[in-house]
């Protein structure tokens, strides 16, 4: 409850720390993070600094803060999601569920926000796909099958010339982002 009342503008990076230290439960680390982590000015920075962690959770955390980002930040370039391919890479080897599953949902976000995304997204997925990693293999799966789809491809077809202009987009930009919704992170 206190991720969806308190103000994202006034957590501080130590708050954060405390609070991603106690996850330990999937659906408690992405609805922080969905609801709260995801809207502060730290962001992008607790990415890279909790993917380098190897608690479970936090580094969970960083994998949903990437596909929420990639889900509802219609302002960033393709450019800053394109340079979180490195992160994702390193972390599809990490065979614990929680982890590899939040690993899978950022690259499905990303691949979905445009056609380029989409493409280099696969590109990625199938480079994993092709290393000697059983979870690095099963997101590159999993990663392909949905954004190779008719359903992602119609959706990238709406969107204008690769752009984030989709009717799904406009609709979903004018509502605040506490009233979105992330797609579900992985069929749990």
């Amino acid at each position: 409850m206190a991720a969806m009342i308190d103000d994202p503008g006034q957590v501080t990076e130590k708050q954060m720390e405390t609070w991603v230290t106690d996850f330990d439960s999937w659906d408690v680390c992405d609805g922080v993070c969905s609801n709260l982590f995801e809207n502060t000015s730290l962001v992008w920075k607790k990415i890279r600094d909790w993917a380098e962690r190897d608690e479970e959770f936090v580094k969970r955390a960083s994998f949903a803060l990437i596909a929420g980002r990639a889900w509802h930040d219609m302002a960033s370039p393709d450019d800053r999601f394109l340079a979180l391919f490195p992160v994702i890479e390193r972390a599809a080897t990490d065979e614990r569920n929680f982890v590899r599953k939040a690993v899978n949902w950022a690259l499905r976000n990303i691949g979905k926000r445009n056609r380029k995304l989409n493409r280099a997204a696969i590109r990625l997925a199938r480079r994993l796909r092709s290393g000697d990693s059983r979870s690095a293999r099963w997101i590159a799966a999993d990663a392909i099958r949905e954004l190779e789809s008719d359903a992602v491809a119609r959706r990238l077809t709406l969107s204008r010339a690769g752009s984030r202009g989709s009717s799904r987009t406009s609709a979903r930009a004018a509502r605040p982002v506490s009233a979105r919704s992330s797609p579900s992170p992985l069929r749990r």
